[in-house]
């Protein structure tokens, strides 16, 4: 089935490596010091996969604050306490990076299977993350050489892209291979992430069930859905 299309865009967080974990750690311990902090109930594992996940960071803490009723002001971009979005964001980025940094990560190994197939094919493949820590943990796992492009949430920012589940970092993906999106394929396990590969007018949009949940997945866009990346080569 993916052997049909000419180019591939690879989400990096919970697609190519596990690092869905450590994001998932690192907003547990930003939020139960933030609510702490206010004397609110306590953050829900289950608000990760309605507010977070596949958000650009500072997307996401507005989207859990607004679901929560908190309002806080956008802050400035070096902001590090708990009184604006910003300083939110960024005290979980520095949670994260100190995870990174001390415990490393490692590919899930059937999506390293799937990269060796399509690097045989000599085809291109970008990674395109909502993430500003895409290039760092593609250095810990070993995987920066596999992939011509990436855009991430630095290079959002830097050229103005919106966000996920807006189609715009898929496309400039796309673009940077020298790609038609309709003969590209998208892999992505979040539902902003499908949804942003539907809305871009992808060829194939594989959802990867990683916690998000199947139908979750299909109602976001997703073409088909997988647990792991090596049923593709079935």
């Amino acid at each position: 089935m993916i052997d049909r299309y000419d180019a591939y865009l690879f989400d990096l967080d919970g697609v190519i490596t596990p690092t869905v974990e450590l994001h998932k750690r690192a907003w547990q311990e930003t939020f139960d010091a933030f609510f702490a902090s206010r004397g609110e109930a306590p953050y829900e594992g289950r608000e990760y996969f309605a507010f977070l996940d596949g958000r650009p960071r500072f997307a996401g803490v507005e989207a859990l604050l607004t679901g929560r009723g908190v309002a806080l002001p956008q802050g400035a971009d070096l902001d590090e306490g708990f009184t604006s979005v910003r300083g939110v964001g960024n005290r979980k980025n520095a949670a994260f990076v100190e995870v990174l940094e001390r415990d490393g990560i490692a590919a899930y190994p059937g999506s390293v299977r799937l990269l060796d197939h399509l690097a045989e094919r000599g085809a291109p493949l970008a990674v395109v993350s909502s993430s500003r820590n895409a290039e760092p943990v593609l250095r810990a796992a070993g995987l920066t050489d596999r992939f011509r492009a990436v855009v991430d949430g630095v290079v959002a920012a830097r050229e103005g892209l919106p966000g996920k589940p807006a189609p715009d970092t898929f496309l400039r993906g796309a673009e940077l291979l020298g790609a038609d999106p309709a003969r590209t394929v998208v892999f992505e396990d979040a539902a902003s992430g499908v949804a942003a590969g539907r809305a871009g007018g992808f060829g194939l949009v594989v959802g990867v069930d990683r916690g998000a949940g199947r139908e979750a997945l299909l109602a976001g866009g997703a073409d088909i859905v997988v647990s792991d990346l090596e049923e593709l080569l079935g």
